[in-house]
């Protein structure tokens, strides 16, 4: 699909094309006529997105909201990475910052099937074949790896391979990729520990309840530099055969989906989505890559987006 708008534009200047040849006798004025019929059919255009509210974009996200992906627990300040992804596809959807409402949906309700009280979420959503089944996914706004983190002093500080976490009691927020990580990539002998969210997760790290915490790479550089006394990124786990993304989620079927999802893809193609990542997370540099059993070391980091 055509970006958002495009299609109208190609339509109004091809229409006004003509009626500068002069054929046909069609003057300016019904070629003006012609060309507002063009962009009220484009079913992308503001006026003819069928979005909850007209006039307004319902946008949805947890509570609270983490650094770095929003800033102050505040989605409406359009700071931080995922808030100002939001109003960047809001703006090209052809919303002004005004006409953008925030809802509290938590995690699990996004990831579930049901109606959605937003047009669209965006809250580090992973984009999976089984959450699929039941919601709509824009294509991947940011790539992103699993890291482990704990406190400075723990006994999983300073491994380096998968091997060495395995006897470790590990733990992750309810229905995350960090969750299916410790399960499917780590296999520990302990049955890992599950939390409502990232803020119970990471107290219970403090209080030396568990060993380790997974999380994504960006949130697990804010919480050991910004939240934890002494914490530690243990390393980051390697990327499969797919990598992956954070994607906005949409009710399943949504007739919105390919208007969101052609602005993302525009957003990505046109570098839009590397100058925001640049600015809000250009202080998430490479973490070491925690080694699979014959693996050896690379020379150099996995992931830095300083590059």
């Amino acid at each position: 699909m055509r970006s958002t708008k495009s299609l109208a534009v190609v339509a109004v200047f091809g229409l006004l094309g003509l009626a500068g040849c002069g054929g046909g006798g069609s003057t300016d004025a019904d070629a003006a006529a012609e060309a507002e019929v063009a962009v009220s059919d484009d079913p992308c255009t503001k006026a003819n997105l069928p979005v909850m509210e007209a006039g307004f974009l319902t946008i949805g996200t947890d509570s609270p909201a983490y650094e770095p992906w929003f800033k102050n627990d505040d989605p409406v300040n359009g700071q931080g990475f995922e808030s100002a992804v939001a109003y960047t596809v809001a703006d090209r959807l052809g919303f002004n910052s005004d006409e953008v409402k925030w809802v509290v949906a938590s995690f699990n309700s996004l990831i579930t099937p049901g109606e959605k009280p937003f047009d669209f979420a965006i809250n580090q959503v992973s984009i999976t074949d089984e959450r699929k089944d039941a919601v709509d996914f824009s294509p991947g706004y940011y790539d992103v790896n699993q890291a482990l983190i704990t406190i400075a002093g723990s006994p999983i500080e300073g491994a380096t391979t998968i091997a060495e976490l395995q006897g470790a009691k590990l733990g992750a927020a309810v229905g995350t990729t960090s969750y299916d990580t410790i399960v499917e990539v780590i296999a520990p002998t302990t049955e890992p520990a599950v939390f409502d969210n990232n803020d119970v997760a990471k107290q219970a790290l403090a209080n030396g309840q568990i060993d380790g915490l997974v999380v994504d790479l960006p949130t697990a550089f804010y919480i050991t530099a910004a939240e934890l006394d002494d914490g530690v990124i243990v390393g980051q786990f390697p990327t499969e055969q797919v990598t992956e993304q954070f994607g906005l989620v949409l009710d399943k079927g949504s007739a919105l989906t390919e208007c969101v999802s052609a602005v993302v893809e525009d957003l990505r193609a046109d570098g839009t989505l590397d100058g925001v990542q640049q600015q809000w997370l250009a202080d998430v540099a490479g973490a070491p890559v925690l080694l699979r059993e014959g693996e050896e070391a690379e020379t150099g980091l996995l992931l830095d987006l300083e590059e």
